[in-house]
């Protein structure tokens, strides 16, 4: 079946600026609440949320085999156990109706008025119960400086990273939209002149510039899912800040790994952008530097060409840009993350989530965190309004934003934003 909806010169009748994330050939999946208090499963295009619940309900998705309430839930799990076929189906028609020469909708202003709502009309949800969290490890440019930092620079790399896609699980429960602040992490850590840890709040907290990838119901106990088959169970892709305790994480990480610094906060952008929205953007990934196992190899374009970038700021000031990078530098891309992730036999669900890990460039300008930008602290940066900043400090805002650009077509994530905190206080009785 042919994904319509990418037709580079298909317009809407609905008036949405030029340079927008949303334009009809995204038409990405997320979750809202209505002016009206309800929560209904939604679609963007431009500055307007498109209630597809009411949709359904008013009989655009006729012909289309979905339950009666698909779309009148609280997260978008069933609709992706439904499958690739169906998401296609969904997508293609939702295209159709706001086809700029389709006047069915437009036309009929009762229909309009239940089904469109303005940006400022409704407030956005986690998209997706995430049942299971898995973090890699994928930039090789990221753990080369990591090792360098934490390790020995001529052995940056451990042993088996040019082998396996490194990854741990996560705490999917401190997984938060856009615009849901953070607080300020506690736990141990170990001054440099003691040999005892202390405890108390995180002088080190980080963002971890990512992208994640949300699964359908994949593969049964046992069953592992091939390299060139993966993508099918790949509904689509959100930006993702990993909060990251920088302190608290190299006092503990030896020798299981990150715990709470990692698992205070992540930061998602509300809205899931499909894996047939970005296929005009395919792209090679990096060579492999060493001969893979046979279940890692795989054939065509895995990667895609998403721009990233990164801006802080402060408590009433400007937004300083601090990063710029891109998706397509991950040494590891999604087949291989999810090959790997299930050789073994892992089952997969839908509303599963899994996080690239730190995309860092080769230029400074493209690290991924600001333990690599500032390098673990060494290099403040430089903010505009005079302030430096070694890690991030509390009221200050990270936002992310990504975006695909080619000769036809531009479609974007729109951004995840989040504020941090100082320390969570109690309220007094």
């Amino acid at each position: 079946m042919s994904i319509t909806a990418n037709d580079p010169n298909r317009k809407t009748w609905l008036d949405i600026p030029g340079d927008t994330d949303f334009p009809i050939q995204n038409i990405p999946f997320g979750v809202f609440l209505t002016r009206d208090d309800i929560i209904t499963i939604g679609t963007r295009i431009g500055d307007y949320a498109i209630d597809l619940g009411a949709l359904h309900q008013l009989g655009y998705f006729e012909g289309i085999p979905l339950t009666d309430d698909i779309f009148l839930q609280d997260t978008l799990n069933d609709f992706i156990s439904d499958g690739k076929k169906t998401w296609r189906l969904v997508r293609n028609r939702i295209a159709d109706i706001f086809d700029a020469e389709n006047t069915k909708l437009k036309d009929n202003q009762d229909h309009r008025n239940t089904v469109l709502f303005t940006l400022d009309e409704i407030e956005m949800q986690m998209p997706v119960q995430v049942g299971d969290y898995t973090d890699f490890y994928s930039s090789k440019e990221h753990a080369t400086n990591i090792g360098t930092m934490f390790r020995d620079p001529d052995n940056a790399l451990l042993p088996n990273w040019l082998h396996i896609p490194v990854g741990y699980h996560g705490r999917s429960s401190s997984i938060i939209p856009s615009e849901i602040p953070v607080h300020r992490p506690q736990g141990q850590t170990k001054p440099a002149d003691s040999d005892e840890p202390v405890f108390g709040p995180s002088q080190r907290v980080d963002f971890e510039l990512e992208m994640a990838f949300i699964t359908t119901d994949a593969n049964h106990l046992g069953e592992p899912i091939p390299v060139d088959e993966a993508e099918e169970y790949i509904f689509g892709m959100v930006l993702f800040n990993d909060w990251s305790a920088r302190d608290i994480q190299k006092w503990e990480y030896v020798p299981l790994g990150p715990f709470l610094a990692k698992n205070f906060a992540s930061s998602i952008s509300p809205w899931i952008v499909t894996m047939d929205a970005l296929e005009p953007f395919r792209t090679a990934s990096p060579e492999p530097e060493k001969e893979l196992l046979p279940y890692l190899k795989y054939t065509g374009e895995k990667s895609f060409d998403i721009n990233l970038e990164v801006s802080l700021q402060p408590e009433g000031g400007e937004e300083n840009s601090l990063s710029k990078s891109n998706f397509k530098y991950l040494y590891w891309n999604m087949s291989q993350q999810l090959a790997h992730h299930t050789v073994n036999g892992c089952p997969v669900n839908s509303g599963d989530m899994m996080a690239s890990g730190t995309i860092s460039g080769a230029s400074e300008d493209s690290f991924g965190s600001m333990l690599e930008l500032s390098w673990s602290g060494s290099k403040p940066i430089k903010l505009k309004d005079g302030s430096e900043r070694k890690f991030v400090e509390d009221h200050d805002t990270v936002i992310m934003r990504g975006y695909c650009q080619n000769e036809t077509s531009r479609i974007g994530f729109g951004e995840v934003r989040s504020k941090l905190l100082p320390v969570y206080e109690p309220k007094k009785k």
